[in-house]
């Protein structure tokens, strides 16, 4: 395992290894991960780059590229902090800066691809540097080019363009919406924002707290399953549907989780779904990985059995299979 602090070091390095076809596996904050038992059998770079370069103005907003290595929710909080808006409801989510456009990460109606301007990468077929726009980036519900052709490219760093205002976005999630006492459509001060969102996460279990071994997962382990028109109407009339731009349905895999039968805290040993979430599979201590993926098989074939849709994980499994 080699830890890597400057991007330099992180190009050489990667570059080295590639060109000896040696197996690597490129780990940020770990957060989304589910490595196998066996354990990875390669190199492991840990990615600890720093560096926020910031560019501010009345026009363009904040204009700000960040190292792939800094702490995502630090990042957040600072972005509040300085007036800048639009991250605050992806509060709370774990992992680093360089992630977030490889899971297009999102949170509360909010995706980190709405702000994301460019992305800087090594291109490891060609050893070259390459500067990726968002059209370029493939961008989807929790996914991107960079995940769907894993190992392709390697996130140096992340430019975002923030618009200034201690105002949040629109607020688009019902749930948040409520706790902040506004109608879904209109704005709240981001500060507020991000303290909701800190607290819905914290009641599903979806903050890390060492003592709690309900968060002692990857967060949600299945992603919300995008339906055609047709797979919508067939569901139960109660089911959660949200319409999407492009035609197709959005539903909850939590939903589908619980109906299929499997309530919060089921499971086997110490692999079980939160107390608090049932889209999280949580280590209550002890749990070998091949429980817990003995586990989101049994679920996954359940919800499959009932209602003919199949759960896709969204952590990045290494060295194991679903």
């Amino acid at each position: 395992m080699i830890t890597v602090e400057t991007e330099s070091e992180l190009i050489e390095v990667v570059r080295d290894l590639d060109a000896v076809a040696e197996p690597v596996l490129i780990l940020g904050g770990g957060s989304n991960v589910l490595i196998g038992d066996a354990g990875f059998a390669g190199t492991v770079i840990k990615i600890a780059t720093r560096g926020v370069a910031e560019d501010v103005d009345a026009c363009s907003g904040a204009v700000i590229t960040v190292a792939a290595g800094e702490p995502w929710d630090p990042l957040v909080s600072y972005a509040i902090e300085q007036g800048w808006s639009g991250l605050e409801t992806m509060s709370g989510i774990p992992g680093l800066a360089g992630a977030t456009p490889i899971q297009n990460v999102g949170a509360y109606g909010a995706e980190v691809s709405e702000l994301i301007s460019t992305v800087r990468t090594l291109n490891r077929s060609t050893g070259q540097l390459k500067t990726l726009f968002p059209l370029e980036c493939g961008f989807g519900y929790r996914t991107s080019r960079f995940k769907t052709h894993p190992g392709h490219f390697l996130v140096l760093s992340v430019t975002f363009q923030l618009p200034l205002g201690t105002m949040s976005q629109s607020i688009r999630y019902p749930e948040l919406a409520r706790m902040l006492g506004v109608k879904v459509g209109q704005r709240a001060p981001a500060a507020d924002v991000r303290q909701a969102v800190l607290a819905l996460r914290t009641a599903k279990g979806m903050v890390l707290a060492e003592n709690d071994h309900d968060t002692w997962s990857a967060g949600s382990f299945f992603t919300n399953p995008i339906l055609s028109p047709a797979q919508a109407l067939a569901l139960p009339d109660n089911a959660p549907r949200f319409g999407q731009p492009d035609g197709t349905v959005k539903t909850s895999a939590a939903w589908l989780i619980e109906q299929a039968g499997f309530t919060k805290g089921y499971g086997h040993g110490s692999a079980r779904l939160s107390s608090k979430h049932t889209l999280a599979l949580s280590n209550q201590g002890g749990a070998t990985a091949a429980d817990l993926l003995s586990l989101a098989r049994e679920i996954r074939a359940g919800v499959q059995e009932k209602f003919s849709i199949e759960l896709v994980a969204e952590p990045v499994l290494v060295g194991c299979e679903l």
